[in-house]
């Protein structure tokens, strides 16, 4: 098995959603609390930023270029790196606690995004899709923390993780009218041993689910069950991204921002790690609007 090792030295307090960018070879990632979407060309290890006054919780390339970005605030456009903001929608306006999470888009370019509600006292966070047009809908609702939002190759499951819950969720999925529907439980992870984060589907359709707290990214067959698990050097893995030429390098953001003597056992927290797999990833889709 490949080591994993450290694609890019850096101190993020909570990175997150990284996203190959097939067509540059470019890695682009969030670290959320900065209010950062950040661009790691790992040909030359220079990254780059661009800095907001809110947190980004999510993002996507867009087809006619540029990002579709779920903020705090709502949900945005910027037609090319350094560009201004564009207003969508706030499906949340007025839930002052909440900002969006996770999300990524299906093979018709919707965006799927879902929502974390700190507090967790009630299930205060939703799941939505945000369509081409501009139209949003919600599918799911009553979480703590949206995340893990992937789709399977056949276009036929959709996939969440509520992260407090330490449940992965499976759900039916029409793709022509973007239906959620029938959610059942993929896998149900102990507590204390990790709590499943950001995700990516590879190729043969299988689920890889980060595990917060947990140091380590696992892969989940269609039928629930722990195939391969890797260790990562930070105690907190948050999302992971298949890269590279041939998409069979895994990306992995992580958080800086943990306890020292956490800190002490895992130096390099907050770093964005890279490992070698077997089986390739998938392209990841862009937005249509």
């Amino acid at each position: 098995m490949s080591q994993v090792e450290v694609a890019l030295k850096i101190k993020a307090s909570l990175g997150e959603c990284p996203r190959w960018d097939e067509q540059e070879q470019l890695l682009y990632w969030l670290d959320i609390n900065a209010g950062q979407l950040h661009c790691l060309d790992p040909a030359t290890g220079e990254d780059r930023f661009l800095q907001f006054d809110e947190e980004i919780g999510c993002f996507a390339l867009r087809e006619k270029g540029g990002f579709v970005l779920a903020m705090r605030t709502g949900l945005y456009t910027i037609d090319g790196w350094n560009t201004q903001r564009t207003f969508i929608a706030d499906p949340e306006q007025g839930m002052e606690k909440n900002r969006f999470n996770d999300g990524r888009c299906d093979d018709k370019g919707r965006l799927f995004a879902g929502s974390v509600y700190p507090p967790k006292d009630y299930g205060g966070a939703s799941i939505y899709s945000l369509s081409a047009e501009g139209e949003v809908k919600c599918w799911v609702k009553d979480l703590l923390t949206a995340n893990g939002i992937a789709f399977s190759p056949d276009n036929k499951t959709f996939y969440y993780a509520d992260t407090p819950s330490h449940a992965i969720t499976r759900c039916d999925y029409d793709l022509d009218s973007g239906e959620v529907s029938n959610c059942s439980v993929l896998h149900q992870f102990e507590h204390g041993c990790g709590r499943p984060d950001g995700a990516a589907v590879d190729s043969e359709g299988y689920y890889w689910s980060a595990l917060y707290e947990g140091g380590r990214i696992v892969r989940v067959s269609p039928q629930g069950e722990i195939v391969q698990e890797i260790a990562v050097p930070a105690k907190c893995p948050t999302m992971v991204a298949f890269g590279g030429e041939d998409l069979k390098t895994i990306y992995i953001t992580t958080v800086g921002g943990r306890p020292d003597e956490e800190l002490l056992a895992y130096p390099d927290s907050g770093a964005v790690f890279s490992v070698r797999v077997e089986v390739a990833g998938r392209i990841e889709n862009r937005f249509a609007g």
